[in-house]
């Protein structure tokens, strides 16, 4: 199945739905990256928040997110489309942590205390930056935490990734709600049993239940359907992205990747290799301005 998000409005008007389903997209992080369980958690909780996140944007902006915690996963970065395609990359993917009490993993403690740092580029003349402090490190809470104080907007995020003994993704997704200007006190207090009750989202996949399903849960069959996008892992690089680059760099050290015969560069998004051949470079470094 196609992984896809749903934007919806419910509560007579009152809040705004993004919801997602997004277990082909993290396992498709999941294989690229090469990670452990609860990094593959923490990845793909940040992928599917920045997924929906980048929907309330036109198709031609995007987002750069960067998650810097303390944590041994060190940071993340992820950058967002409003068309609904996401690509990341993760410091150290090789962790495994489980709380010792409750017994699941512990995303908290992998990433840590810091930061979260969100750039938007709206296709005008200057990116905006704002960044908020993590408040548990568990992704969702952190970026509840984001929408109140840099948005001023209430909202609600949950973000779920089940992995399986054989560290692939059984189920994966999550939604934002947003409460809207002029919500009664009547529709926040029902919405807030009503997310409770719902319960973990990577769960309610697990169950069988279909995205669909989960709106109709969280509006209390009140939704309004707006629009349905596809959400993919997809990485634009391309070699002459690569190539102007190289371009960039100064005369000195395109001459020292000259003499080293040629060059191979690693995509760190989806470790697609790019060779460069010493004529290759020599072409780049004489195109130089």
């Amino acid at each position: 199945m196609k992984d896809y998000a749903l934007i919806a409005t419910a509560y007579n008007n009152e809040v705004r739905i993004y919801a997602s389903q997004t277990t082909n997209l993290v396992n498709e992080a999941r294989n690229i990256h090469q990670t452990l369980p609860t990094a593959t958690a923490a990845l793909g909780r940040f992928l599917t928040v920045s997924a929906m996140m980048a929907l309330m944007y036109k198709d031609g902006e995007s987002l750069t997110l960067q998650i810097k915690g303390d944590g041994p996963i060190g940071t993340m970065l992820v950058e967002a489309k409003g068309t609904g395609d996401v690509r990341g990359e993760i410091q150290n993917p090789n962790v495994y942590l489980r709380h010792e009490i409750e017994g699941k993993l512990d995303v908290g403690a992998a990433v840590g205390n810091g930061f979260l740092h969100v750039t938007k580029d709206l296709n005008m003349k200057q990116v905006f930056t704002s960044s908020t402090e993590l408040v548990s490190g568990e992704i969702a809470e952190d970026f509840a935490q984001y929408f109140v104080k840099s948005e001023q907007t209430p909202t609600a995020v949950s973000l779920g990734v089940l992995v399986d003994p054989d560290q692939s993704v059984r189920a994966s997704g999550g939604f934002i709600i947003q409460v809207l200007p002029g919500a009664s006190e009547e529709t926040i207090n029902k919405l807030e049993n009503t997310i409770y009750s719902v319960g973990p989202v990577s769960r309610f996949f697990d169950e069988g239940k279909s995205l669909e399903d989960l709106v109709s849960a969280l509006s209390n069959d009140t939704a309004k359907f707006l629009e349905q996008k596809d959400v993919r892992y997809h990485c634009s690089c391309n070699k002459d992205g690569f190539a102007k680059s190289l371009s960039a760099l100064d005369s000195e050290t395109m001459d020292e990747l000259i003499e080293d015969d040629g060059i191979e560069v690693v995509c760190h998004f989806c470790n697609k290799k790019y060779n460069f051949s010493k004529e290759e470079l020599k072409e780049i470094k004489s195109n130089q301005k």
